[in-house]
């Protein structure tokens, strides 16, 4: 069973699984069902011979009805960038404690939890690596809400009602991208993208065919009960090399962009905070607030222990990327 499809990830995830194509050797499930969001269009869903159960991830009875019959979830679904800081909680948190709660009732195998970045936080130097030995230290209320849904599935884990899998993908690109991103790719043509700082800090970015096949090998290695992986591509990027990666294939030249210092980033974030106090959220704040900071991690754990080998770089990523707005005739 899965949640967050049609989401970007989800759609994709699920393609892959039902067709296909995440790695050699993939194992085939019998059988797939997705809990679409109510007034959710499930778009190809149906075609790949999907079953679809409408109902939200806190609806008891519609899990219930997803989960009939199902040996392995993958949790998918979740809230980035919210209206009122509540709904982190109420999506990110408790969605994912009632999935699991009933996927425990039900008497499921293998719970794959699709958390994130921000449980780890922000990187403590420009230079550093995150490992899964490093203690978390959430950033903001996402971060926030999404270690608490980790730590539910490692607590059942532990205490032996199921097997659950931690994954924490980072920033995610690819084909299907949401609006935000094609955003990045617009201020960089037009010459409008602003790095904090020289832009030597680094982040560690996940393809989404390779986050789909990091997922699948989670639900399949034994030794990943009770496990978090970093999930991401084989190597983190500066965010100089991940603007002028854009730039050249945009055909930018020569790539100008607008450098202001980390303070300004600094000052974003503290203005977040500010913002996030009141129960509010400003997502352009949120994000300029993490920009000037390094989010970089070693996928060595999964690598050694799950067999993942992300096989898609960042300017292949970015290419696929370009060319799918293109052939959707979205104007960059």
């Amino acid at each position: 069973m899965v949640t967050g499809a049609p989401g970007w990830l989800g759609t994709r995830f699920v393609e892959l699984l039902t067709q296909g194509g995440a790695y050699p050797g993939q194992p085939q499930p019998s059988r797939v069902t997705c809990l679409v969001q109510p007034g959710r269009d499930p778009g190809p869903l149906p075609g790949w011979g999907v079953r679809v159960v409408v109902g939200d991830v806190r609806d008891r009875d519609a899990l219930r009805e997803a989960l009939r019959g199902t040996d392995t979830v993958f949790h998918l679904a979740g809230l980035i960038h919210p209206r009122r800081i509540r709904e982190l909680y109420e999506v990110n948190t408790e969605g994912t404690r009632a999935v699991l709660e009933e996927a425990i009732r039900v008497g499921v195998r293998r719970f794959v939890y699709v958390s994130s970045n921000s449980p780890a936080g922000l990187n403590p130097r420009l230079d550093g690596t995150f490992t899964e030995d490093d203690p978390p230290r959430p950033y903001m209320h996402y971060g926030r809400s999404k270690w608490l849904a980790e730590q539910a599935v490692l607590t059942a884990t532990r205490d032996g009602r199921i097997e659950g899998v931690v994954v924490r993908p980072c920033w995610f690109y690819g084909p299907g991208q949401p609006d935000r991103q094609t955003t990045l790719f617009r201020m960089i043509r037009r010459g409008r993208a602003v790095i904090f700082g020289d832009g030597r800090q680094r982040r560690s970015m996940s393809y989404i065919d390779n986050t789909v096949q990091g997922l699948i090998r989670a639900a399949v290695a034994p030794q990943a009960v009770g496990q978090v992986y970093w999930i991401a591509d084989a190597r983190p990027y500066s965010v100089r090399e991940i603007y002028e990666t854009i730039a050249d294939l945009l055909d930018v030249h020569p790539f100008r962009p607008i450098f202001l210092p980390r303070l300004v980033s600094k000052a974003c974030q503290w203005a977040d905070a500010l913002i996030q106090a009141t129960g509010l959220y400003s997502t352009y704040v949120h994000v300029a607030g993490e920009m000037g900071y390094s989010i970089a991690c070693s996928i060595e754990k999964a690598r050694r222990e799950l067999g993942y080998d992300p096989q898609v770089d960042l300017r292949e990523g970015m290419r696929r990327s370009i060319e799918w707005c293109r052939t959707q005739g979205i104007e960059l």
